[in-house]
């Protein structure tokens, strides 16, 4: 039986009235209990306490996740796409959904019978700063003709709820009344007060929406220039893959589940920077610091910390205490909750988070899933990446950390062309990393690799076996 056969694709909407005490439910498609698209349930329960919508009804839809298979086979290439195996899986089923896309800033409305509309995209959010706008499946939670921004202080009227603090929205205004007026976004998806309006009465709840950052069209392809030699590592699982075709150039066991340690905590700094307001300030408490393991300098009880600052020993020397703090401000559960439902969104369909830390043997991953939250991290979230090099991003302004107290645990942390990662340790998953490199082929055209590690022995030695291997089989050279 083909995947397609297996989809049952069908739409669950659940509203509940406080107001009332009613519970409403409505179904999309004949008899909709749960909804999969492309092997995935596309919504989420996410909350946001960066936008307040009037009203902004509950919207919960399950997750049940099937096996992930996003290799698309060629004659003698491999190549991890699955926001292709996602589209090519919707239009053949014939199921009613939204394509964004940022290449093209158009918005595509795929109908039952076939018409396709379109939308013009006015402005997305900036990739190299916090107000990235996210990529990946979701599906439409809700829609308001006014939603307020807390973080902007500003309306977004035909507002359509995405995810997390992201937004459809027609042109934003102060309460005087005045427009913003930019070329990015901070972060959501800025229609025309012309186009919104209708695009807003054509979206329904429950809308399958696929958001597309980069297209697979470069064409380009790694020659090898030699025959490929026997490669002894200590890993049980590794993978490099191009960032922006989806090659992958080298893989051991890439779809194995392993636990990935601290890896998590790259998750956890995602969902928090999409949910929260990265200015807020949270106030660290002795409960806290003790559920987590090591000590982290200068992080104290009874202090309070802008979100933003905690990223810093989070990602460079890997706190635990941090990532502990930072669960908090959602509630502990809740992000957790976001973080698992992020996986999905992100097509990472083998991957599980327990803690917010990667302490738990429960955080499991594949290196395919963890290549595609790499592709996403350098796409959408680059200021994360950019903390994990020890760079200091100032944007929300001064961070208390002293930067050079931080022991950065990320091992490539000096070398020029390393885009940013993480390194893990347990004794369970023993050492594990995921690193994102630029190299230059041998014409001289950039390109961006990622590079996972599972269950190593000797972490830095294996991924230089991995650059050295890849360098001189297609001729590469790693700045």
């Amino acid at each position: 039986m083909t995947i397609l056969e297996r989809l049952a694709l069908f739409f669950v909407l659940v509203s509940l009235i406080t107001a009332s005490a009613t519970l409403a439910v409505a179904y999309y498609g004949p008899e909709a209990i749960v909804a999969k698209v492309s092997n995935y349930t596309a919504v989420s329960s996410s909350v946001s306490l960066a936008a307040t919508a009037f009203p902004t009804p509950a919207v919960d839809i399950e997750y049940q996740p099937a096996p992930m298979a996003p290799i698309f086979a060629e004659p003698s290439e491999r190549f991890i796409r699955p926001f292709t195996t996602a589209k090519k899986e919707l239009l053949e089923s014939g199921v009613e959904f939204i394509e964004v896309n940022f290449s093209t800033k158009q918005i595509h409305h795929f109908r039952p019978n076939g018409t396709v509309g379109t939308t013009s995209i006015m402005a997305v959010g900036d990739p190299q700063g916090w107000g990235g706008t996210p990529a990946g499946l979701y599906s439409v939670l809700d829609k308001n003709e006014r939603t307020f921004s807390a973080s902007a202080e500003a309306y977004m009227p035909q507002a359509v709820h995405l995810y997390g603090k992201y937004f459809i929205h027609g042109e934003p205004y102060y309460a005087s009344g005045e427009k913003i007026v930019s070329d990015v976004s901070g972060g959501c998806i800025r229609l025309s007060d012309t186009d919104a309006p209708a695009f807003f009465n054509k979206v329904s709840k429950g809308l399958p929406a696929l958001v597309v950052d980069l297209d697979y069209d470069d064409n380009f392809k790694y020659k090898a220039s030699r025959t490929r030699p026997t490669l002894a590592l200590t890993a049980k699982s590794y993978l490099v893959a191009d960032l922006d075709s989806g090659e992958i150039l080298i893989d051991k066991d890439s779809t194995t589940v392993r636990p990935i340690a601290s890896i998590t905590k790259l998750m956890t700094a995602t969902v928090v920077a999409e949910h929260i307001d990265l200015r807020r300030n949270i106030l660290v408490t002795d409960t806290m610091l003790e559920r987590g393991f090591g000590e982290t300098s200068g992080l104290l009880a009874g202090v309070n910390y802008r979100i933003v600052e905690l990223f810093y020993p989070l990602l460079t020397e890997s706190s635990n205490d941090a990532a502990e703090v930072l669960s908090e401000f959602l509630g502990r559960g809740h992000t957790l909750t976001l973080m698992n439902e992020k996986a999905k969104h992100l097509f990472m369909n083998s991957t599980t988070y327990s803690d917010p830390s990667g302490l738990e043997d429960g955080n499991q991953s594949s290196a395919q899933d963890l290549y595609l939250l790499g592709r996403y991290l350098a796409n959408n979230r680059r200021p994360l990446l950019d903390i994990t090099r020890g760079r200091k991003v100032t944007s929300f302004g001064q961070v208390s950390f002293a930067l050079a107290s931080l022991r950065n645990k990320n091992n490539f942390q000096t070398e020029p062309g390393f885009i940013g990662g993480k390194s893990g340790f347990t004794d369970v998953a023993q050492n594990t990393g995921l690193f994102m490199f630029k190299v230059k082929t041998e014409n001289g055209e950039e390109r961006r690799l990622g590079v996972v590690v599972l269950g190593s022995e000797a972490l830095k030695g294996d991924v230089d076996k991995l650059r050295d291997y890849t360098s001189e089989i297609y001729n590469l050279d790693f700045d």
